[in-house]
């Protein structure tokens, strides 16, 4: 039987999954985690009022969800002080990362990102020929100026950077994202990751123009919202940019019942407090939790907190594989030297708990491993 005939570019890639997820980990061990704190959810849930309106429209799931996403891009469009032509709808910020990155990107395009920032960006690039061109972090943060340097270097045309950052929870402030912008090279797309912004202190988002044709920014309902199953990203950009991903997306890839979720959850204003102010609550637990253990929690302007385990990337390791043997599920990040932490997404108390008893185990697991 002939195998299929796969493009040279696909033929050439390794097969390669930029998360193994929590289910596939639990299948792996034959058993449930205890606490679930490592994908970055919103472990506090989503609005009860999200709830009610993705039940509302489960009787009507029958039909396809709005191909323009019309209602909640209008209601973001007055949250955001843009007009519906600034912005885009998607399946959360993984695929709208793949919808831009197919826009822009052909074979052998220079990508200019930051060795060891979010691996679904890099993903994307390879999948579509991109070459990626990679600079470390300063310290724990993401480096702009340096990004912009490689993109001058390289004439790339896209340069990723999140603020607040993942996987170390650093942010920048406004006017540094700023200056990146007035410094881009010229025919360079920045692409602004804001996933976790809704967490981040006052003054960390920068004033961009709507119609700003240098940048575009994405953001999520999977984070502060804790919608992360119903997969409901957006894009703000220009409104030529926005325009050309209805060359490329899919029309009916947005379900019915997030989109209605979204819709809902945007409006619960309450909740959205409440939330902040429990995550904040539990990335101070988190925080107690590693001094007590003799180890450096980084800040952090997230849902999750990176901690520093003390030592290189292979202890660190080895404290990750203890706590998840102890039914933890949490991840750390790839890259020296931030490998030398693990991470951990905030959640209820009773799972921050579960950490608190697993990390002492592991560090004196790992210790004598070494």
């Amino acid at each position: 039987m002939e195998t299929p005939r796969y493009t040279r570019l696909v033929q050439s890639l390794p097969a390669s999954v930029p998360f193994v997820g929590p289910e596939t980990q639990i299948r792996a061990r034959g058993a449930d985690f205890v606490a679930r704190l490592g994908a970055n959810e919103n472990g506090f849930g989503p609005s009860a009022l999200a709830i009610a309106a993705m039940q509302r429209a489960a009787s009507d799931i029958w039909k396809y969800g709005d191909a323009e996403s019309h209602d909640l891009k209008a209601a973001l469009a007055a949250e955001l002080g843009v007009t519906p032509a600034h912005l885009v709808v998607g399946e959360g910020i993984d695929g709208l990362l793949g919808y831009l990155v197919r826009l822009m990107v052909e074979p052998g395009d220079a990508i200019v990102t930051s060795d060891g920032a979010y691996p679904t960006f890099n993903y994307h690039v390879a999948g579509f020929g991109g070459v990626l061109h990679k600079v470390p972090y300063l310290g724990d943060h993401e480096d702009p100026a340096a990004l912009v340097a490689r993109a001058r270097e390289t004439g790339a045309k896209l340069v990723y950077l999140a603020n607040p950052d993942n996987p170390m929870g650093s942010w920048h402030p406004a006017p540094v994202i700023e200056a990146m912008v007035a410094a881009l090279p010229e025919g360079t797309l920045l692409v602004l990751d804001e996933a976790y912004i809704e967490f981040a202190p006052e003054g960390t988002a920068p004033v961009i123009a709507a119609d700003d044709p240098r940048v575009i920014r994405l953001r999520t309902f999977s984070k502060v919202y804790g919608l992360a199953g119903a997969r409901v990203g957006y894009a703000l950009a220009a409104p030529g940019l926005i325009a050309a991903f209805d060359k490329v997306r899919n029309h009916f890839g947005m379900n019915r019942a997030a989109q209605a979720g979204a819709l809902a959850a945007l409006a619960d204003r309450d909740w959205l407090a409440q939330t902040v102010a429990k995550v904040a609550a539990a990335r101070d637990s988190l925080s107690r939790i590693a001094t007590d253990n003799g180890l450096r929690a980084l800040p952090s302007a997230t849902n999750f907190v990176a901690i520093d385990c003390g030592d290189d990337g292979d202890f660190a390791r080895r404290v990750l594989a203890g706590i998840v043997a102890r039914g933890v599920f949490i991840r750390m990040p790839f890259v020296a030297p931030q490998d030398r932490c693990i991470r951990i997404s905030t959640g209820p108390q009773d799972e921050i708990a579960h950490f608190a008893r697993a990390l002492p185990e592991a560090l004196a697991e790992a210790r004598t491993q070494g």
